[in-house]
């Protein structure tokens, strides 16, 4: 008999609810032994191929009351369309988000606070009558204080609740934390499985995007709009010719954007510069560009000159950078600082 707030749940998602084509298999095996899962999983493998897609497909399938016989969740019941509506009170995502007026604003850290707050969640009675999923995404972002309060919810994990962790970097977790869960490597499609899936959602310059983004189809996909696009254009140009660089201008393009903004587009500048200098790298040592092939003959010529060493050192700064978006910082001065940097690697 179905609830009685069963009817103001939104349509289910189909879309949504499986996991990515180059994950069935995997989903399929998992689901086979779902008997024998453990209370703490972690997906490792790079971003962008769909670690996330492949968690929430495991969520489904242990809050789902009505699963099908091979065990995927039915999509039918209360709980798979609470969980499609983003409801599902038995559902825990922890990320490096803090709401502030009822807006997400990214953080560095996912701290302690949210942990302890997950762990006085999980050990509440299920408000369904069955599983509680906490799903923790990207793990490797807890601060120590909080991997070390997860430690000590994993080693004594509360009844019939499930934590999956979601990590790129999943060396940078605390091997504690690591021995006490199943690791699970996300698979990665092959080159026909992404530009199967990326033509599907309407990418037109499939190759492209994939090249991009080193071959992280859902990354890809999101960073193919024509807006982006343009403005990724524009500074490889300019990068191209670093004597004629206009850094005030790049810069303006950085306050070109509302305030809340402009931490977004210093990430993507840092990112296309990090791009750029790893495709200068695989040139000067004499590979072919990944990321940059439509301007192979500008990094040919720019490869020449550039010294090894004070390219990695600069390499090294745009890392260290990129981990410190977080921090309160001035978007466009730091840009215009990176762009004085690349501009004196060539005299």
């Amino acid at each position: 008999m179905p609830d009685a707030d069963d009817e103001a749940l939104p349509p289910r998602r189909a879309a949504a609810a499986a996991p990515l084509p180059w994950q069935r298999t995997l989903a399929q095996d998992l689901l086979a032994r779902r008997a024998r899962w453990p209370h703490a999983m972690l997906i490792a493998g790079p971003a962008g191929i769909g670690k996330r897609v492949l968690a929430q497909f495991l969520a489904r399938a242990l809050l789902c009351e009505a699963p099908t016989p091979d065990g995927a969740p039915c999509g039918a019941c209360a709980s798979c369309r609470y969980e499609a509506a983003g409801q599902h009170p038995d559902l825990r995502i922890v990320e490096p988000l803090d709401i502030e007026d009822d807006v997400p604003k990214p953080v560095e850290w996912i701290v302690v606070d949210r942990i302890r707050a997950m762990t006085r969640w999980a050990e509440l009675t299920s408000h369904r009558g069955g599983a509680k999923v906490a799903l923790i995404e990207p793990a490797e972002r807890m601060n120590p204080a909080a991997a070390n309060a997860l430690l000590k919810t994993l080693e004594e994990p509360p009844g019939d609740t499930y934590f999956l962790l979601v990590s790129h970097l999943h060396g940078r977790l605390p091997a504690t934390i690591v021995s006490r869960c199943q690791r699970i490597v996300a698979p990665r499609p092959t080159p026909p499985e992404a530009r199967v899936w990326l033509a599907a959602q309407g990418v037109v310059d499939v190759d492209r995007a994939l090249a991009q983004t080193g071959f992280a189809p859902l990354r890809a996909g999101a960073l193919a709009d024509a807006g982006y696009q343009g403005d990724r254009t524009a500074w490889m140009r300019a990068l191209a010719a670093p004597r004629q660089l206009s850094v005030t201008s790049l810069g303006a393009w950085i306050d070109a954007a509302p305030r809340d903004a402009r931490r977004e587009r210093l990430a993507a500048a840092i990112d296309w510069l990090i791009g750029w200098c790893v495709d200068l790298a695989r040139v000067r040592a004499g590979g072919a560009p990944s990321a940059n092939v439509d301007l192979e003959g500008a990094l040919r010529a720019l490869a020449r000159p550039v010294a090894a060493i004070a390219l990695f050192r600069y390499h090294r700064r745009l890392l260290l950078q990129r981990t410190l978006l977080a921090h309160p910082l001035q978007p466009r001065l730091v840009a215009e600082a990176l762009l004085i940097d690349y501009r004196a690697l060539f005299g």
